[in-house]
């Protein structure tokens, strides 16, 4: 591994230190405003951060350093609009999800069971005519003894929680294929950007309609919001772009997967919140789900569909 490849597997180790710990912020966020008011305020703050990101690409690109850069269509404009709206509605439900789940479970548990995006994909993929390898299959099981081992009760019931975090799961999964389908067709950090102010917009309406956000509260939580809106938003998306570049992408996702044991380490540290033994070897069959579900070599889609995953 060169010089150049050590530098970006540690700006994609930072990465997902920042998402990881990001599950704490929205905790904590948790303890002062709603779920929509929360995420309303950080999907806002991660598309404001983006836009110098743009304008310093867009900059580059009239300096004439990119002689490659498509012309600025009508019609690239409204693939760019359609993708982003299509994003933006697929993060504000999960978002939301997973912000109500975490009120309900520890932080440990919403980051792995969040994580199991990585294996529902290839599992989607079924219904776009994409038949997943034998090791996803085996991923698949694992990651059910270990959700099981996580989360389930001795009633066979999974808890409130975990419920809402699992179909938060779904929700990502869903959002990584519509991703998969726009971003070889637009580019993907403008749309990105979209997709914020487009789950900020709807998660606005929400926190109108369902709960009553006052601004001493908001003022409370600035420090998570802020947190999980420009550093996980923000900056982590920014730095995934950057670190996934010369990386491959099976690689760069693998790394990109430690969040989830960031995120127990974070909850047990921040918040001490402990797993029991039980929990902990749920925790490992799941992050060896994770592994298995990207060992197969990933097409390039994919890779470009990971490096717009945003939280």
């Amino acid at each position: 591994m060169g010089n150049q490849q050590v530098k970006s597997a540690l700006l994609l180790v930072l990465t997902a230190v920042i998402w990881g710990i990001a599950f704490v912020a929205q905790s904590a966020g948790m303890n002062y405003v709603g779920p929509f008011t929360f995420n309303a305020l950080r999907s806002i703050i991660g598309g404001i951060v983006l836009l110098p990101l743009i304008f310093f690409m867009r900059k580059q690109e009239k300096s004439g350093k990119d002689q490659n850069v498509s012309k600025d269509t009508a019609a690239s404009r409204n693939v760019l609009l359609t993708g982003g709206i299509c994003c933006g509605i697929c993060l504000c439900i999960a978002g939301n999800l997973q912000q109500i789940g975490i009120s309900h479970t520890t932080v440990g548990k919403a980051g792995f069971i969040t994580a199991m995006y990585i294996v529902l994909v290839p599992v989607l993929g079924i219904f776009l005519k994409k038949r997943p390898g034998m090791l996803v299959w085996i991923s698949v099981l694992l990651a059910m003894g270990g959700l099981y081992l996580l989360c389930l009760t001795e009633t066979f019931a999974l808890g409130k929680g975990d419920t809402y975090v699992l179909i938060c799961a779904l929700f990502f999964a869903v959002h990584i294929l519509v991703i998969d389908h726009f971003s070889p067709l637009t580019d993907g950090i403008k749309m990105s950007c979209i997709q914020f102010f487009v789950s900020g917009i709807l998660s606005g309406i929400l926190m109108l309609i369902f709960e009553k956000p006052d601004l001493s509260s908001i003022l409370a939580a600035w420090l998570p919001i802020v947190y999980a809106g420009a550093f996980s938003s923000g900056v982590g998306y920014t730095l995934q772009i950057i670190g996934q570049k010369g990386m491959d992408p099976t690689v760069a996702s693998l790394i990109l997967s430690l969040e989830s044991v960031v995120s127990v380490l974070a909850g047990w540290i921040l918040l001490n919140q402990k797993l029991s033994g039980r929990e902990l070897l749920g925790c490992v069959l799941m992050f060896g789900a994770i592994i298995l579900a990207q060992l197969p070599k990933p097409e390039r889609k994919k890779g470009e569909a990971l490096s717009c995953r945003s939280e």
